[in-house]
């Protein structure tokens, strides 16, 4: 316990890359760009996210199977309807 550093120590030595330290350090401003995406991702996550929910309340009243299916089916028309617009170009 005697050989313990002081306090703070290992932080003074690696610099500090707290919250805004990294950017300081870099040079980089730490204000970023907003991330929305288009319309047309936003639409197409909520098509599979309707999807997932209407498979996902299928399962536990019933099971409804066809119901189960239906909301399967939705996911993938979201899916290709994502690729369609091209969602995985709008990556940051």
């Amino acid at each position: 316990m005697a050989e313990q550093s002081a306090s703070g120590a290992v932080a003074d030595a690696a610099g500090d890359t707290g919250a805004r330290g990294l950017d300081a350090q870099t040079g980089q401003s730490y204000e970023h760009e907003a991330h929305h995406g288009s319309p047309a991702s936003w639409v197409a996550v909520s098509i599979i996210i309707v999807g997932f929910i209407i498979g996902g309340i299928a399962l536990p009243v019933g099971p409804v199977w066809w119901l189960f299916w239906t909301g399967a089916a939705i996911v993938v028309i979201g899916g290709i309807f994502a690729l369609s617009v091209h969602i995985l170009d709008e990556w940051y």
